[in-house]
């Protein structure tokens, strides 16, 4: 039995569609050009929800309102291997900033569609991609109550007496 502590890491996507073309971005990771979803972490007392509005903003400097859940996905990524547990996101592009600079590592945002998307094939950051795109063509919407965020409150100092 191993001492290490499994911790899968766990992230946010947006699935944004218009006109049958989906918003990615191709950005720089592990030395390689791919494309993703505008995607990223969620971090320390951050809602699913505030991650994924934050997350595409960041990258893609569109505002971002989700509508449903398309789906949530665990994807071990192979020997050794990482864990990622993706929440993915579908809803509306409300504004652009076109000024607004992109994420570090964020090379330029892109209009793709499904057929596009399967032909960067080893382009895409991992299987997550497509999958979501998949699921989201496939109607797959969950509403936003799916996910409950609770938060626990210190207990009551006793009474001195």
């Amino acid at each position: 039995m191993s001492d290490m502590v499994w911790k899968p890491e766990v992230t946010v996507a947006a699935v944004a569609e218009r006109d049958g073309r989906f918003l990615v971005v191709e950005e720089r990771a592990g030395g390689r050009v791919v494309i993703n979803q505008p995607a990223g972490h969620l971090e320390d007392g951050e809602s699913f929800v505030d991650a994924v509005v934050r997350e595409t903003l960041e990258e893609t400097a569109w505002t971002f309102a989700p509508q449903a859940i398309v789906g949530v996905y665990l994807w071990r990524r192979g020997p050794p291997g990482r864990t990622f547990l993706r929440v993915a996101f579908c809803g509306q592009l409300l504004s652009h900033a076109a000024d607004r600079p992109l994420d570090r590592g964020i090379l330029r945002t892109r209009w793709l569609t499904r057929d596009e998307l399967g032909l960067a094939g080893t382009r895409t950051r991992s299987p997550l991609v497509l999958q979501c795109v998949d699921d989201y063509l496939a109607g797959a919407r969950h509403p936003l109550s799916l996910i409950s965020h609770l938060v626990s409150r210190p207990a009551p100092l006793a009474a001195s007496g």
